[in-house]
């Protein structure tokens, strides 16, 4: 059952995800672009990297959550999830990216959002390096950083043919998933690599009209969601449905160019 939430409540949950973001960059920080960083793998089959600075973020956050909300759920890519009774849940992922935090680039970031059952309610994607830090949900829409605080806004519709797509990986999943993406990428002006949760802040803030990745899981895509809903844009699986738990997932800046590239991913 979702809860009730008043403006106070709001504020409150806010308060608490800045806290959560301060808190994740103090301890990223303290390993990023250090000598000797090193990352063991989850799979053998391939490099899926996790840190030091991975589980000791997510540690201090769940150390936040335990005082400040200790009646709330939590879901978190390092240490999996925690029951809650208040009908609120966290999603939490430490870095996201952690193969660019390894590398040195500033393109990882930190995904926190709050969630009842129906999905995201706010989310923030914090670049702790860079400093910028794109909120999303309860009336907020915004980023704030080193050029100061304004207002998200998605792009304005213009023709598929002129969008700007961005996805992780070349590969994009599966070889099916593959070949869809390859089409759609066939179809727009400017296609670019590799820039993990970044990627959906420039969805957010006007910069690119579409990203489309495959694969997800809930903790990379909760936080994009509510930032980019905020901003006016749109989020779905490739069928146009929720896309909360992750799988194949399209990010839009408006319903039209959604729709334009909805239609090449589904063949």
């Amino acid at each position: 059952m979702s809860p009730d939430l008043s403006n106070a409540d709001h504020e409150a949950l806010i308060a608490v995800a800045n806290a959560l973001a301060d808190t994740a960059r103090v301890e990223t920080l303290k390993h990023f672009r250090r000598p000797g960083l090193d990352a063991a793998t989850k799979e053998q089959a391939r490099f899926d990297p996790v840190t030091v600075a991975d589980r000791a973020a997510e540690a201090a956050m769940r150390a936040v959550l335990a005082a400040r909300r200790p009646q709330d759920a939590i879901l978190g890519e390092e240490y999996g999830p925690k029951a809650g009774t208040s009908g609120l849940t966290w999603v939490l992922d430490p870095i996201d990216g952690t193969r660019g935090y390894l590398s040195g680039t500033p393109t990882w970031g930190v995904l926190i959002s709050v969630a009842d059952s129906n999905g995201p309610l706010f989310g923030l994607i914090d670049q702790p390096y860079i400093g910028e830090r794109f909120l999303g949900g309860f009336g907020l829409a915004e980023v704030c950083g080193p050029q100061g605080r304004h207002t998200l806004k998605a792009r304005a519709p213009r023709p598929l043919s002129e969008a700007i797509l961005f996805s992780t990986f070349p590969e994009v999943g599966t070889a099916e998933e593959g070949a869809a993406f390859a089409t759609l990428a066939g179809r727009v002006r400017l296609v670019r690599y590799g820039m993990d949760c970044y990627a959906y802040a420039l969805v957010a803030s006007g910069q690119i009209d579409l990203v489309v990745e495959a694969g997800l899981q809930p903790y990379d895509v909760q936080a994009p969601i509510a930032v980019i809903e905020a901003a006016g844009g749109i989020v779905t699986n490739w069928q146009g449905g929720p896309a909360q738990q992750g799988g194949r997932v399209l990010a839009a800046a408006n319903s039209d160019i959604h729709a334009a590239a909805m239609a090449v991913l589904a063949g």
